[in-house]
């Protein structure tokens, strides 16, 4: 019998070397994110992380991705903002629910792996991880040929944070009267980007480097926007006493994630007019004729964030954000649900 032909990992795809070069970058950028509770390095089969500083602890965990808009990065090849948006998606998550955040792993697959690319993704969570303190303390790299389309790649984000026990925001405390402060989104986030792209490349045959004149920006830089973090208010409302719940407006828009914030009897009147909708989320509605109830259940609209307050309280939560640089609006009050009503009216 002939001596078989040397197979090796490489010729199944598989390029250890070129993995090797991601993570050396990989470790370099996480290990800059590091603060006190980290315990152990990059390269652990597991990240250990001492809890402190917490009387009555309570973990608060999150996982998401950042869906197709991924495909806008394949389309520019700009690669160090997505990672950005996973991590301030996650934080944005566990902070409406009263916790900080301690720690962040990731998730990359890729068919063929380029480390460069790896290391532009993992530059843009490293950023988003110091911005938030957060340490970026794990994660796994994975190659799998055939799995992905030639330079693409998913990504997930995996976060937990702490809050105290009684400081902990569940919605028992948001009370019928209560008044609605938005604070603006930076465009359309992490959400409604299957419709936005066919919308924009199918129906109206734009390119990412087409202009558009009422946003000011090409569609790649404009639909590339980074998606915000809103954990520094949220902290200064909750120091201040004045936050009874918060709802981070992503995928169902206002209409599906404002009633996460609610207990059960309530509901909320929106107000369209006490706000001016971004000019990217009309040409959007222009180019496709959107009816309203899915403009409003697919995009932010320029909401990426609204808060609980009472309403006697409402010009003093203004303030405190104010302080912040903050542009805070008010989009409406908490009402009494009435039966066979939505639980979100748009008056």
């Amino acid at each position: 019998m002939p001596t078989p032909e040397q197979v090796r990992y490489r010729d199944a795809g598989v390029d250890i070397d070129e993995a090797d070069r991601a993570v050396s970058s990989i470790k370099k950028l996480a290990r800059r994110t590091f603060t006190r509770g980290v315990l152990t390095d990059i390269g652990s089969f597991g990240a250990s992380y001492r809890l402190a500083g917490f009387r009555q602890p309570v973990l608060v965990s999150s996982a998401d991705g950042v869906g197709t808009k991924l495909k806008i990065a394949f389309l520019t090849g700009r690669h160090d903002t997505v990672g950005e948006d996973l991590v301030n998606h996650c934080v944005n998550d566990i902070a409406v629910q009263g916790a900080v955040p301690l720690f962040f792993l990731d998730y990359f697959a890729v068919g063929k792996l380029d480390a460069a690319v790896a290391a532009a993704v993992v530059s843009g969570i490293a950023r988003g991880c110091r911005q938030n303190g957060c340490a970026l303390i794990g994660g796994e790299t994975a190659e799998m040929p055939g799995m992905y389309a030639p330079s693409e790649y998913d990504l997930a984000g995996f976060i937990v944070g702490a809050a105290e026990r009684s400081e902990l925001l569940t919605g028992k405390r948001v009370r019928e009267g209560d008044a609605l402060l938005a604070l603006p989104s930076t465009g359309l986030h992490t959400n409604g980007y299957s419709l936005a792209r066919k919308l924009l490349f199918e129906v109206a045959g734009y390119g990412p480097r087409t202009l558009l004149p009422e946003v000011g920006a090409t569609v790649g830089d404009a639909l590339l926007e980074v998606h915000r973090s809103y954990l520094r208010p949220i902290r200064a409302l909750m120091a201040a006493g004045l936050l009874r719940g918060a709802a981070h407006i992503t995928g169902g828009g206002i209409t599906d994630n404002t009633p996460r914030m609610l207990p059960i009897g309530l509901a909320v009147s929106i107000d369209t007019a006490s706000w001016r909708i971004p000019p990217l989320f009309e040409v959007l509605r222009r180019v496709g004729n959107i009816p309203d109830d899915d403009y409003r259940r697919t995009f932010n609209l320029g909401a990426g964030m609204i808060f609980a307050v009472p309403s006697r309280a409402a010009a003093r939560a203004e303030t405190v954000l104010g302080r912040l640089g903050e542009a805070p609006f008010r989009i409406g009050t908490v009402i009494a649900h009435k039966r066979r009503r939505p639980r979100v009216e748009y008056q």
